[in-house]
């Protein structure tokens, strides 16, 4: 696909050239004209305007080529993970087709600026119509503009799509101001459900205990870790206001919608201390930050993601509990039915369910009790 959308940005070139040639011919015909107007001189003013117009272009040019060189130092290093890759070959794919439109349309334009000011028995020439003409700078940049859109859309489509069937799921959720992060748990690998209506106090993410799959799920905030070289699914949530998850090394970013859940899947195939390696930069660090201004506390909207190897992640994971073990207060909220499976997560010593006297205040500030939420 780039080599089909370069070689119609060649043809492009090339017939533009044949076409300014005869145009030029045509031109140059026009001048032979031996018509003369008196009183009309050739204006010193309009050769140093010519002149100014070329002295203008190439200093833009030089000024455009120095600042480019000069940022590139600031670029980000190569993505950490295969779509970030792909993403950045179409975005350069695109800035050279960009950039060599816009240097050769606006050569021609300066140039033609300096070559037809004004001078003694030179006559205007209309060039009124030209379908071949009109056809070719028509034609040809829809084309190109299409597949460059094509590829675009099936590289969203790849990171929107269902994720592999061996993907890590996390829910990270938005909120003025910071992430939280839900993975599911050790014993069956799944997410367990959430409503909106079970957020409190403690329940921040409004984790469902109705659904078996919910008690042993583990939720942090202080960083996101992710094994290498496994396939990672984001299911993203937004709790207030619009937010935008943005991992700008691995070239990951998806907004988080209030009541829109979106996803975004990626694989990363280097490790923190692979990146560290590579960039020299011992104290280097992944960033997930939030994209989207949220309020006051946006600057400080930030998070470290950390890529390890699958035996790191294994024992990173296995330190940490359940969400229902933290808060054990909880299983009062567990259908009896679910109860039996539910206690392994909970310790000895709080396993019994509280009294209604305890369960009250939890009740009141979840503003409606499980089952009434779900109805």
């Amino acid at each position: 696909m780039v080599y089909i959308v370069g070689l119609l940005a060649l043809v492009f070139l090339i017939l533009a050239i044949m076409v300014l040639t005869r145009l030029t011919s045509v031109l140059k015909g026009a001048n032979t004209d031996e018509t003369t107007e008196e009183n009309l001189g050739a204006s010193a003013s309009n050769r140093v305007n010519g002149f100014l117009f070329i002295a203008f272009f190439v200093l833009g040019v030089v000024g455009a080529t120095w600042s480019f060189l000069h940022a590139s130092q600031f670029f980000l290093p190569e993505a950490s993970s295969p779509h970030g890759r792909h993403t950045d070959s179409l975005f350069w794919l695109t800035m050279s087709i960009i950039t060599i439109a816009f240097v050769v349309t606006n050569a021609l334009l300066f140039y033609f600026a300096f070559k037809y000011q004004y001078r003694k028995n030179h006559r205007a020439t209309y060039y009124p119509e030209n379908h071949k003409l009109e056809l070719i700078w028509t034609v040809i940049p829809a084309v190109v503009m299409a597949l460059l859109v094509f590829t675009g859309w099936r590289a969203w489509r790849d990171i929107t799509k269902e994720a592999p069937a061996n993907a890590l799921n996390i829910e990270i959720v938005g909120k003025q101001f910071n992430w939280e992060m839900r993975y599911p748990g050790v014993d069956n690998d799944k997410l367990g459900n959430y409503n909106y209506k079970l957020i409190d106090a403690a329940n921040s993410l409004g984790i469902d205990l109705e659904d078996e799959q919910s008690f042993d799920d583990v939720t942090v905030s202080s960083e996101m870790h992710i094994p290498v070289n496994r396939p990672v699914l984001l299911k993203i949530r937004a709790k207030d206001v619009l937010h935008s998850v943005f991992i700008p090394h691995m070239r990951v970013k998806m907004d988080a919608v209030p009541g829109m859940p979106t996803r975004f899947w990626f694989i990363a195939d280097k490790t923190t201390e692979q990146m560290r390696n590579e960039t020299g930069n011992q104290n280097f660090k992944y960033e997930i930050a939030c994209t989207e201004v949220c309020g006051q506390g946006h600057f400080s909207m930030r998070t470290t993601l950390v890529v390890e190897d699958e035996e790191s992640y294994n024992k990173w994971m296995a330190e940490q509990k359940p969400w229902l073990t933290k808060n054990p207060d909880y299983l009062a909220r567990v259908p009896e039915k679910l109860k039996a499976k539910a206690a392994k997560y909970v310790p000895a010593n709080s396993a019994e369910t509280p009294s209604d006297s305890t369960a009250a205040p939890v009740e009141e500030g979840a503003g409606a009790s499980p089952s009434a939420s779900l109805r």
